[in-house]
């Protein structure tokens, strides 16, 4: 298991270098205990005593003005003996505006299916890796929430997961933003029984990727240097 780098812990806040900052939201008194990590310039880690999530949007990042955002999303819970039941209703997309967007329907992917085959191609070639999980969740779990129309295998897609601290759940998840990703910062929330766990990603323009990457390899470097 990749060890992980917390750079910030108890705050929504988190810094990387001298001067670069995303942001992520208020902070509300369920969330005691959050941390969160970075593990590259597209992936981002957030938990609590409760629950953990892992995002990776690269895909979403390259796709502003497109009216829907694709990400690759790992979750697990942090005490091993926990179980959960996870609905879609559970999965909110914060927009920088700050308004909450509903993960759409099977039924409302499968109408847009069509058009969204380039953008699910485009993700397939991506190759970061989101397997950051605790310790203890060691059991692969597929988190089927939306399927793909005529696959050659074929897939129901499931309207919940259920989660345990030993299952390590990995899915895609598609929303629909009307008007267009924009360049800001975005929350993924996951709700679970008595926390919400949110995951910044600021959705960045090329020179601040490159700023960013650099400044994140340098806090890297020099976090291995004082171990």
């Amino acid at each position: 298991m990749r060890r992980q780098i917390v750079l910030v812990v108890g705050a929504l806040v988190l810094t990387v270098g001298a001067g670069l900052t995303v942001a992520a939201g208020d902070k509300t008194p369920e969330q005691v205990g959050e941390q969160v990590a970075i593990e590259g310039t597209f992936v981002r880690v957030a938990a609590n005593d409760e629950g953990w999530v892992v995002v990776g949007y690269r895909i979403a990042n390259e796709s502003v003005g497109e009216e829907w955002m694709l990400l690759d999303v790992g979750i697990s819970l942090t005490d091993p003996d926990a179980t959960h039941t996870l609905t879609r209703d559970d999965i909110k997309l914060v927009t920088p505006d700050n308004k909450a967007l509903s993960l759409p329907s099977q039924e409302d992917y499968e109408k847009v299916h069509g058009s969204l085959i380039p953008l699910v191609k485009r993700a397939a070639m991506v190759g970061d890796s989101i397997n950051y999980f605790p310790r203890g969740a060691d059991r692969p779990c597929s988190m089927d929430l939306f399927a793909e129309p005529g696959a050659q295998r074929p897939q129901l897609a499931e309207d919940q997961v259920e989660l345990s601290g030993r299952l390590a759940c990995l899915g895609r998840v598609f929303f629909e933003l009307p008007g267009g990703i924009e360049i800001g910062n975005y929350n993924l929330d996951v709700k679970f029984d008595s926390s919400i766990v949110k995951v910044p990603m600021e959705i960045m323009t090329e020179e601040r990727a490159k700023e960013f990457t650099k400044e994140w390899k340098k806090a890297l470097k020099e976090a291995r240097h004082k171990d």
